[in-house]
């Protein structure tokens, strides 16, 4: 396998910190946000393949080492009663008490003819492109299939063949993962990947996610040092791939803002945003699992005002609740993003697993990939926010 630049960003131990706050059940109150998965057809799962899609992320202008951080977030979701599952939590597992609540579905499945286990941060392009994935099986239509779009689980659930829900244990190893870079290499030397990986696209930047009209006035990086400016990140222990992503793109940019409000350092807006600088015991809220259903979550119902998240995913969650949720370009603007020096730029891999599978999970296997790396998916990928990267060579039927 080529070598893979590896730019894994430090992860930063977190102590010092103020207690975890619960907040109160928005399901109550009638105001869940619902995200809708596409993804027609049944939802029969099967034994099968992975197709994983690494990130290893680049950093546009000179990398400057941040300040690390010794603080610890507040964890920001709802309360909820912990109905006890009928078997013991498993590892890995996507409970999230702000959406994945499955406690009335009780499922053990163990055969499939897909399984992928894909990172989610680009879930509506999957969404987009899975009719015409499964479109490819005419004469023998896939039935028995699943997908996850979660932070990346592929080691754990590789290791141990399961991934849980609820009371829904799927028990299908995966042949397509969608993982980290530092997931990438832990596969590629437990001897796990089958092939070179293909490069399938890239980010276009971040953005700042704030509240409908903006009413804290969120204008730059500088802004979320603010003291009234409460902040929601991924959480640092569960998702530190997403978490190191966001904070260094704050620090970087302010680290090459030629001209800093009141002269202020970016290691003290990293102090006063995690560190507990400034003063309010909720500046730093963090979700509970998976930051790209908690993030929008905390800034509509929980305390948070703003957070810096992936351009694409900010725009379908603004689009998707366009009276919840505004956007702050960081460079350029929302309808032509210019990522401002300093921003981190992520690319993602697909690449086959190792297995003994049948011919069935083969064809399905090679079908998925096919599809992914297609001209339909470069269309769908671009009209989501995002680009295919460099050295990407399309694979068409």
């Amino acid at each position: 396998m080529a070598n893979f630049p590896q730019f894994i960003l430090t992860r930063l131990a977190a102590s010092n910190a103020c207690s975890p706050v619960l907040q109160s059940d928005p399901r109550r109150e009638g105001r869940n946000l619902i995200y809708q998965h596409g993804g027609t057809g049944r939802m029969n799962l099967t034994r099968t393949s992975i197709v994983l899609i690494f990130i290893l992320t680049l950093t546009t202008g000179a990398s400057a080492e941040m300040r690390p951080i010794i603080g610890k977030p507040v964890i920001d979701s709802p309360e909820l009663l912990e109905w006890p599952y009928d078997n013991d939590t498993v590892t890995p597992n996507l409970n999230d008490p702000t959406s994945n609540t499955l406690h009335d579905f009780h499922a053990d499945i163990s055969s499939c003819d897909l399984c992928f286990s894909s990172e989610g941060n680009y879930h509506p392009a999957l969404r987009d492109v899975w009719p015409i994935f499964l479109a490819k099986f005419k004469d023998r239509p896939l039935q028995n299939w699943f997908y996850t779009t979660s932070p990346p689980v592929a080691m754990p659930q590789l290791a141990r063949q399961i991934v849980q829900f609820g009371n829904l244990y799927a028990k299908c190893r995966p042949q397509v993962v969608v993982a980290t870079g530092k997931v990438m290499k832990q596969l590629e030397e437990t001897g796990q990947t089958a092939g070179e990986p293909h490069p399938l696209y890239k980010d276009r930047g971040s953005v700042i996610l704030v509240k409908k009209g903006n009413p804290k006035d969120v204008h730059s990086v500088w802004d979320l040092g603010r003291r009234d400016v409460q902040y929601v990140s991924p959480n640092p222990a569960l998702e530190p791939g997403a978490f190191d992503n966001y904070a260094n793109t704050i620090y970087s940019i302010a680290k090459n803002d030629p001209i800093p409000p009141g002269g202020i350092k970016p290691e003290q807006l990293i102090d006063t945003i995690f560190n507990g600088a400034s003063g309010n015991p909720h500046k730093w809220l963090a979700g509970s699992r998976i930051h790209h259903r908690d993030v929008p979550w905390s800034i509509a119902y929980g305390k948070a005002d703003a957070s810096v998240i992936m351009f694409h995913l900010g725009l379908y969650i603004r689009d998707t609740f366009a009276n919840l949720f505004g956007l702050v370009p960081l460079g350029g603007t929302i309808a032509d993003p210019q990522p401002l020096k300093g921003t981190t730029i992520g690319t993602r891999f697909v690449v086959r697993i190792k297995g003994d599978w049948t011919p069935r999970q083969i064809e399905a296997s090679e079908k998925l990939i096919q599809t992914l790396l297609s001209d339909d998916f470069t269309k769908i990928l671009q009209k989501r926010g995002m680009l295919r990267p460099d050295g990407f060579v399309p694979m068409n039927d």
